[in-house]
């Protein structure tokens, strides 16, 4: 089944959280331990990296991204889910955990704007259409009231126009932002290939 089918099915796809030892080091037992359980629970998927327990995963002097996302695709490699890993960052930064994520097997990543909070429209665009290009991109709305920024309708339609978005992940703490991505997606031509 490919990913656009099983997102279509309709799956629980929680966000994985981090383990750690009294010494706030990473307890690989327990994080496998996490991951097999939300397996045995019956998600359809994980999520890793996406978690705000997580973003700190991303400091290169914590060193903890490649063996988080590497061993939750390990164990997810006995089940047929859905493998989704975040992304962060301004380009250099997004493009590098996009291909870490590709080369453990992750299906998609969903795709955080919040390093770019400044960009205008067509850079934001820009920026996902590089990320898609390595893998398959969920879009993230973090909306204003929770640290986001306002992303405007025609935002949300030029980004479902990107052939590798497959979904879109709302914080619908606002329903007229919320409203303005259900309409991009419809008025996208492409309601039928991005979930929300």
């Amino acid at each position: 089944m490919s990913l656009r089918e099983k997102l279509r099915s309709g799956l629980v796809i929680p966000a994985h959280p981090l383990a750690l030892n009294s010494e706030r080091k990473l307890d690989e037992r327990r994080q496998r331990a996490l991951t097999r359980y939300y397996l045995a629970a019956g998600a359809g998927g994980i999520a890793v990296g996406v978690h705000t327990t997580q973003f700190a995963i991303r400091d290169p002097q914590v060193g903890l991204l490649e063996p988080v996302l590497a061993i939750a695709a390990e164990e997810c490699r006995r089940k047929d889910v859905v493998k989704i890993s975040g992304v962060c960052g301004k380009r250099e930064q997004a493009l590098a955990e996009a291909k870490l994520a590709a080369d453990l097997g992750y299906d998609a990543v969903l795709l955080s704007l919040g390093a770019l909070k400044d960009a205008n429209i067509p850079h934001l665009l820009e920026h996902a259409r590089s990320v898609a290009e390595v893998i398959s991109v969920i879009g993230f709305y973090l909306q204003p009231s929770v640290g986001g920024r306002v992303l405007p309708y025609s935002f949300w339609q030029g980004f479902c126009e990107i052939d590798n978005v497959v979904a879109i992940k709302t914080a619908p703490f606002n329903r007229y932002q919320t409203l303005d991505v259900m309409r991009g997606v419809a008025e996208s031509g492409r309601a039928r290939h991005v979930f929300l």
